[in-house]
């Protein structure tokens, strides 16, 4: 008559043998990696996360051109300048705009390849 083991030998500490360590412990940059699985909602909400991030950038380019030329209104009233602070000050809101656009553009191709 046979033996029958008494477990099945899956939480012995031989059954996982073929995993690599998740870090080069040997120095072998080839060896392959464990990877640690996102829980899916947390994967959810970070692409939510993502699209509320990239959504914003209208906004942004908007509110950074009306504040800039509110001020540049309000500066030319008080200095009788008018429209030059008004020119100006729109063209500076129109650059920070643009400057948020790439920025939150660059976030975004980061978080795509990361």
């Amino acid at each position: 008559m046979p033996t029958v083991p008494a477990h099945s030998g899956e939480m012995s500490q031989d059954s996982e043998r073929d995993l690599v360590h998740p870090s080069c412990v040997n120095g072998d940059a080839n060896a392959p990696r464990l990877t640690s699985a996102l829980d899916p909602a947390a994967r959810s909400a970070k692409r939510m996360y993502d699209g509320l991030s990239a959504s914003s950038v209208g906004l942004e380019l908007g509110i950074a051109v009306i504040l800039a030329l509110l001020f540049g209104m309000w500066l030319d009233r008080r200095l009788g300048t008018e429209p030059w602070m008004m020119l100006v000050l729109l063209c500076l809101g129109l650059v920070a705009g643009f400057r948020n656009v790439l920025r939150a553009v660059a976030r975004a191709e980061k978080a795509g390849h990361g």
